[in-house]
């Protein structure tokens, strides 16, 4: 028995668990912007992870439907619609693979998985507003 034509790593996973898997690494990935896993995992993440930026730089609203069904999280979609995409200033090859070592226990092979633009988040600048007047109870007559 072969395996060819068989797209995909299986992680010892039913299927399931592992589109559950890959959908909260790739959240943490949308929302830390780099993260730390097996290499495997991180080889896998990165072929669902381009095709979701690439909705994401192409944008609309069906676009960012899809993104946040395929999330299945809304935070983790619009901020790779509103944050992430207009970052990135390159058409392909959006994230790096950087091999790590290996983990202690299990000798997994480990990998940092990261975006390779520079993503910088300007924060908006809080604007004291005024205090307001303590409310004063009328007088009943």
């Amino acid at each position: 028995m072969h395996r060819h034509g068989y797209k995909g790593r299986k992680f010892g996973r039913e299927a399931d668990q592992r589109k559950a898997l890959l959908r909260g690494l790739l959240c943490a990935l949308i929302l830390h912007y780099s993260i730390n896993t097996t290499l495997a995992k991180a080889k896998e993440m990165r072929r669902y992870a381009e095709k979701l930026v690439t909705m994401a730089k192409k944008g609309g609203l069906a676009n960012r439907r899809l993104i946040i069904a395929r999330l299945d999280s809304i935070e983790a979609g619009d901020h790779l619609m509103d944050v992430v995409a207009p970052a990135i200033k390159r058409d392909s090859g959006y994230l790096r693979i950087k091999h790590t070592g290996c983990r202690k226990g299990d000798n997994a092979e480990m990998a940092t998985i990261s975006f390779v633009d520079e993503i910088t988040v300007a924060k908006p600048e809080i604007t004291k507003k005024p205090a307001a007047k303590p409310a004063t109870k009328k007088e009943e007559k």
